[in-house]
């Protein structure tokens, strides 16, 4: 099967997300636009962290611009002075391989992060005869995806010029309704396990990892093929599909 969670939805603001959610707005809100249907690979998203501001002060909640595709801070400067992008994308991690993995076990000490988001497609089907099913918070509110970040500094950059921030979401086995569209999900961290599962001082919680956080606020429904073409934004995406036109009855 393809990579899970390869597309979703956000229709809110980040100012808006940090007010919602008690959490500073460090956003850089203009590159991020307040609503996209149809979020991509390589993006600018909203993520959600904790962390000090001093050492010894407690971590609070900040909304930060990240870019979804995690870019280890061993990658190579490209000649443009960007990151080479040439290897996997990484805009997944394996709940399972978090722990053991190369480009994932740094940031899962200490750079968890929340990805909010209204919803997500997943495809269904043989190839060229995929159905797009949108999953989403049945209640109206956003759902909050477990992921990873981490910073990027060019070669030879001075220590204090801003890192690129990047960021993967975190998949596991799906269960329930959603196994029948595919076998992959994003993990759900529900809102009384946030700061743990962000805690920069506490070590990654197992549980929450092997856990299904919102399972039971998600709802699905099949949507529109335009959400298969990147070019197409808008909240025509997420409406139900338009049923099959039914046949002309037979004359007598």
């Amino acid at each position: 099967m393809g990579t899970m969670c390869g597309r979703f939805a956000v229709t809110t603001d980040p100012a808006l997300l940090a007010q919602k959610i008690q959490a500073l707005d460090e956003s850089a809100a203009k590159d991020a636009p307040p609503t996209n249907y149809n979020v991509a690979p390589t993006t600018t998203i909203s993520s959600v962290v904790k962390r000090h501001t001093e050492p010894d002060d407690e971590s609070t909640r900040r909304v930060r611009s990240m870019r979804w595709g995690l870019i280890p801070p061993w990658v190579k400067t490209a000649e443009g002075g960007g990151p080479d992008t040439k290897g996997p994308l990484l805009i997944n991690a394996r709940a399972d391989k978090v722990t053991s993995s190369p480009a994932f076990r740094n940031s899962a000490k200490n750079k968890r992060c929340l990805i909010p988001m209204d919803g997500w497609y997943e495809w269904k089907g043989q190839k060229g005869e995929k159905t797009p099913y949108y999953m989403y918070g049945a209640d109206g509110e956003l759902l909050f995806m477990a992921g990873l970040w981490t910073t990027w500094r060019p070669q030879g950059a001075p220590r204090d010029a801003p890192p690129l921030l990047s960021c993967t979401i975190i998949t596991t086995d799906a269960a329930g309704p959603l196994a029948e569209i595919h076998d992959r999900m994003p993990l759900t961290i529900s809102a009384p396990d946030w700061d743990r599962w962000m805690d920069p001082d506490a070590p990654i919680d197992e549980g929450l990892l092997r856990g299904h956080g919102d399972l039971d606020r998600i709802a699905v429904r099949e949507v529109s093929r335009l959400v298969n073409s990147v070019r197409n934004n808008g909240p025509e995406l997420i409406e139900p599909a338009e049923p099959a036109e039914p046949e002309e009855p037979g004359l007598f």
